[in-house]
């Protein structure tokens, strides 16, 4: 997947000349600096935005952690893929849209974290509304034509890309590795910046974060088997953060359906099994039909590798794929995502624990409220029937959430619970039928406890 390096040439020649007849805004030419000397382009007080997970430049916030001047920066990014010294400053200020286990670290450490609810949609408008003066993503190499692909992620911050860009007081930044595989979006042109436009390319030869799947248990393998019997041939599939929805697409790869389609947020390892089984054709979507429709890929270094050149799999931004007009529009459409609890009402928490920041909402609730219209849709929320904490068993499914929890999806919007002990459909079902449904599927040693609470819903 390694690039050819950039040599110019007449493309760039009049790309250049073309955006001057065309009245833009002149600008130096493109820097090509390292890393070190991209990160003192920052002022002491300053603002930066980043993509989430794998479109970040890691090395470049690196690079900004070995400064000590730190005034007040502000960060704005979602779920870091690294840990970095950066955030060890006093200075340095991080709002992340997205928990992931470094913020939740920097958080319990008394670093300055905030996090900033919003789904993964509307993180879009989040970065246009703070404006950062630098954007920064990580990028492929140049090809010979000076173009560098997006590569991992599309997502929410591709607008606020070329609105920098374009925008001659503030700074974007391209952090290039030859390593991070070129990736095609929707048209030639929408998933790629071309060296003109960029104000500063590092040269990096860092390789993509690897998400590695934790090993598969019985209980994991037990929801994705009841799961399965919910999912038809020609199904268009969307799976959802976490190694449950990964587990299900690789157990769909070992198993006798197929013709699926792919309309998902996030490409996985689990996807790439089922692309490799031969189980994804993409010929049933109303739409975008033809190949797989992501907006940003996380998996193991297999993965990345698969990805490289692919027209069958392509990326867009998160305005598009999470579109709940899109979700709806494919064909038979199931949606595979976790949860952190359910209570007998029907409502989900999947991105805090007792009102305490885990995760995200990210797209959890596109996908479920847009699988939900047509009645060949379904939706499912799969997760273990218990959790130990503390070494005390406690059920996930509960009477109701205590004071302080904050719901991720409504009821209304909620479709199918999966645990290892069966499948409660609440669809079309009353309170109290939503109820007895989510008892029988808790743990055998919490069941008369909520059961003897049914009576309490009205």
């Amino acid at each position: 997947m390694r690039g050819r390096p950039w040599r110019g040439g007449l493309a760039s020649q009049n790309r250049c000349a073309n955006r001057y007849r065309l009245g833009v805004h002149s600008r130096p030419p493109t820097r090509q600096l390292s890393l070190s000397e991209a990160a003192a382009l920052l002022d002491p007080v300053d603002s930066i935005g980043l993509p989430l997970g794998t479109g970040q430049p890691v090395g470049l916030i690196h690079a900004l952690g070995e400064r000590s001047d730190w005034e007040h920066l502000d960060v704005l990014a979602a779920m870091l893929v690294d840990f970095y010294a950066l955030f060890d400053h006093s200075g340095v200020f991080l709002t992340s849209t997205f928990f992931g286990p470094a913020e939740r670290i920097y958080r319990d450490m008394g670093r300055n974290v905030a996090y900033l609810p919003t789904d993964f949609r509307r993180f879009a408008t989040v970065m246009e509304q703070r404006r950062p003066r630098v954007v920064a993503t990580a990028a492929s190499a140049p090809d010979s034509d000076g173009w560098m692909s997006l590569s991992l992620h599309a997502g929410a911050s591709v607008e606020e890309i070329h609105r920098a860009a374009a925008d001659p007081d503030r700074l974007l930044i391209v952090e290039s590795s030859p390593h991070f595989p070129r990736t095609r979006g929707l048209t030639s042109d929408d998933h790629r910046l071309h060296v003109d436009d960029v104000d500063v390319v590092c040269a990096s030869d860092r390789r993509p974060v690897e998400l590695v799947d934790p090993e598969v248990t019985e209980v994991e393998l037990a929801i994705a088997a009841f799961a399965a019997e919910y999912i038809p041939n020609g199904a268009t599939l969307q799976t959802g953060f976490g190694s449950i929805p990964s587990t299900i697409a690789t157990v769909l790869a070992r198993g006798d359906g197929g013709d699926y389609g792919i309309h998902s947020e996030m490409f996985t390892t689990g996807l790439m099994r089922l692309h490799q089984a031969g189980k994804v054709t993409n010929a049933n979507k109303a739409q975008f039909d033809g190949f797989s429709l992501v907006t940003f890929a996380a998996g193991i270094s297999e993965l990345y590798e698969w990805l490289d050149g692919r027209d069958d799999v392509r990326f867009a931004p998160v305005s598009v794929v999470n579109s709940p007009e899109a979700i709806t529009a494919n064909h038979a459409m199931v949606t595979i995502n976790g949860a952190i609890a359910v209570d007998l009402w029907g409502q989900v928490t999947a991105d805090s624990i007792e009102g305490r920041q885990f995760s995200g909402v990210g797209g959890h609730e596109d996908f479920v409220s847009g699988s939900g219209i047509e009645l060949e849709d379904r939706s499912l929320i799969c997760l273990p029937a218990t959790a130990e904490v503390d070494g005390v068993l406690r059920s996930r499914i509960v009477t109701a959430f205590s004071p302080g929890s904050i719901v991720t999806t409504p009821r209304h919007q909620v479709d199918v619970i999966i645990t290892e002990f069966g499948v409660a459909e609440l669809r079309g079902r009353s309170t109290t039928e939503r109820a007895t449904e989510l008892a029988a599927i808790a743990h055998p040693q919490f069941r008369d406890e909520l059961r003897a609470a049914i009576p309490t819903i009205p």
